[in-house]
């Protein structure tokens, strides 16, 4: 498979043959079933100490003649705090256990039981190739920005030479203007809205999409806060097809070279 390369004003300057790993077989059930594994989710439960943060001692003796004594006095049988005594008179409540006020909930969810999938290495390797090479695909841009058409997409994958890395923010946004063009421009820019319905109150009130991802090499560096940024050896499925295959990427040309050691 071959690619140009564009210079900052996106013009060609030369032809290049890209790496295996572009012409994969995309298996759209591989990285579905990956990016599934690999959602962040959070194990929800209490606090291991919640509810037993009391000096309340076992359960109460039910003898007479003995020292803390629940005898003849008509208290349940449960772990109590003292708050104050007299003698063998004790001023009590009870404590620890669910039924007390400040008590322990009955079986909560615990976070030793918390489940966490597997993933086998030959599958990562197929969902990574396929992710890769959907970004190499017009059909999977198109299905994965529906307001673009295959017209309105120049030739994938977008290769730029590594003079790109060195331009300032104001640079760059004019220079990936020229490369993408006015309407791919617009759709790759990170637009943030606040959430519709009861999320808001859950402390996820804004929303945004993912936008451009650019991919720079070992020995480069980019700093801007406008757009993603991956190194090509650090890159995972995550980054090239989080909410569907097709993401819109930009590789430099150092980039490209890192990934011809991917088999």
């Amino acid at each position: 498979m071959k690619s140009n390369i564009l210079n900052i004003n996106g013009k060609k300057i030369k032809e290049i043959n890209l790496p295996k790993i572009f012409s994969s077989k995309i298996r759209k059930d591989v990285v579905q079933k990956i990016l599934e594994i690999k959602k962040n989710k959070q194990p929800y439960s209490p606090s291991p100490v919640a509810g037993k943060q009391h000096a309340a001692k076992g359960k109460v003796v039910h003898r007479r003649h003995v020292w803390r004594s629940g005898y003849g006095r008509g208290a349940s049988r449960v772990p109590r705090k003292i708050f104050s005594r007299k003698g063998s008179q004790f001023n009590w409540e009870a404590a620890e256990v669910p039924q007390a006020r400040g008590g322990m909930r009955t079986h909560p969810p615990k976070i030793i039981s918390f489940y966490i999938k597997k993933i086998n290495k030959k599958e990562l390797k197929i969902a990574f190739a396929s992710a890769l090479s959907a970004t190499a695909s017009k059909k999977f841009i198109v299905e994965k920005y529906k307001t673009l058409d295959q017209k309105d997409i120049k030739e994938v994958p977008f290769v730029v030479d590594s003079k790109i890395i060195s331009l300032k923010t104001k640079e760059l946004v004019k220079s990936l203007k020229e490369i993408l063009g006015e309407k791919m421009f617009k759709v790759i820019l990170q637009k943030k809205k606040i959430r519709a319905g009861k999320g808001k109150l859950r402390g996820r009130k804004y929303k945004k999409n993912l936008g451009l991802l650019i991919v720079v090499g070992k020995k480069e560096k980019l700093k801007t806060k406008i757009f993603d940024i991956v190194y090509a050896k650090k890159m995972g499925i995550n980054d090239l097809a989080k909410g569907g295959l097709g993401r819109i990427v930009i590789y430099t040309e150092e980039a490209i070279n890192d990934l011809e050691e991917f088999k």
